[in-house]
């Protein structure tokens, strides 16, 4: 493992501070009538919400699992700052966000090519990270990849809704996305962060190959379309969203032109509306839809940091 650079922010254990007077946002045991600190919202950007690892079995519901569009990395970052696994952090979308913390604290990015700072003093990502009490986080727009996320001891502590505390922008559950002014009430940390001076950077390629499993309304397209779906590239489109994933590229034509009655769509189900261009959805995907799913994707996370103009490749065994 490399040695800390002494210019850069380093690790410190969670929710400590070096030594002196101690401070009114300092974490306390418990019962010492101190709140465990908050997350001020300086710049939210342009799409910072809430993520854990969502709400599974709710589907009959109506309610989509939601979560981190990439869970490993929420899970890293939490890892790196101490965190259990499931505990909430943020997802940051493309352009960034600025944060003051009221208490000393080790925080963790993860995910996508970004500049952290600290105050004044530059981090890295994919390693824990002192910052204490009252200074501003800094994360820069995305250089490459779209998305990040952020943890800190202790995690995000809104309140969970049906024991998630995810931001769901289809169905509005759980808490709304940041707006600039926000503040984020942080819980309790667990332990202190893992001895860990560098983790191994994600690849962010310009080609993504999917692998798609065929149905279950495949034989709702004609073998042209079967024959494009798994032969040609198409583009990430730049309305995509944490919906879904739009695909621009050669239409897929139908062999039954007659109306489907809504079923149910699950996360990766690879749908085709009337114009023919394939929509992979996402974590925040509805539970039923009255188009045509062709396929099924294996694995979305990549998606996670796809670019609008990202060549997508579907690739798999035809039924």
């Amino acid at each position: 493992m490399a040695a800390r650079r002494p210019d850069r922010a380093g690790p410190l254990r969670c929710g400590r501070r070096p030594a002196g007077p101690a401070h009114p946002g300092h974490p306390r045991p418990a019962g010492a009538g101190v709140r465990n600190g908050d997350l001020h919202v300086l710049r939210a950007g342009a799409l910072t919400t809430v993520q854990d690892l969502g709400r599974p079995g709710y589907a009959h519901l109506g309610v989509p699992r939601s979560g981190a569009l990439d869970p490993a990395a929420l899970r890293l970052a939490n890892r790196l700052v101490g965190n259990p696994e499931d505990a909430a952090g943020l997802e940051i979308t493309l352009t960034g966000c600025a944060l003051r913390l009221s208490r000393a604290a080790t925080v963790a990015v993860t995910g996508a090519d970004v500049e952290v700072r600290i105050g004044e003093r530059p981090g890295d990502t994919g390693r824990p990270l002192s910052a204490p009490a009252g200074a501003v986080l800094r994360i820069a727009p995305a250089r490459r990849g779209v998305r990040s996320w952020l943890a800190v001891c202790g995690g995000i502590d809104v309140p969970p809704v049906l024991g998630s505390r995810a931001t769901d922008t289809l169905s509005g559950l759980g808490p709304p996305p940041l707006r600039d002014g926000d503040r984020l009430p942080l819980g309790t940390p667990a332990g202190p962060p893992p001895p860990v001076d560098v983790t191994v950077a994600p690849a962010h390629p310009d080609e993504l190959r999917l692998r798609v499993r065929l149905g279950p309304r495949d034989d709702w397209f004609t073998p042209v379309a079967l024959d494009r779906l798994l032969g040609t590239a198409y583009t990430v489109s730049p309305v995509s969203n944490r919906v879904g994933a739009r695909l621009a590229g050669a239409p897929l034509p139908r062999a039954m032109a007659r109306e489907l009655p809504s079923e149910g769509i699950v996360l990766g189900a690879v749908q085709v509306p009337a114009d023919g261009q394939p929509l992979v959805f996402l974590a925040d995907h509805p539970t039923t839809g009255g188009y045509p799913v062709i396929g099924v994707v294996d694995d979305v996370t990549a998606l996670a940091q796809a670019r609008p103009g990202t060549t997508v490749r579907f690739h798999g065994p035809q039924r």
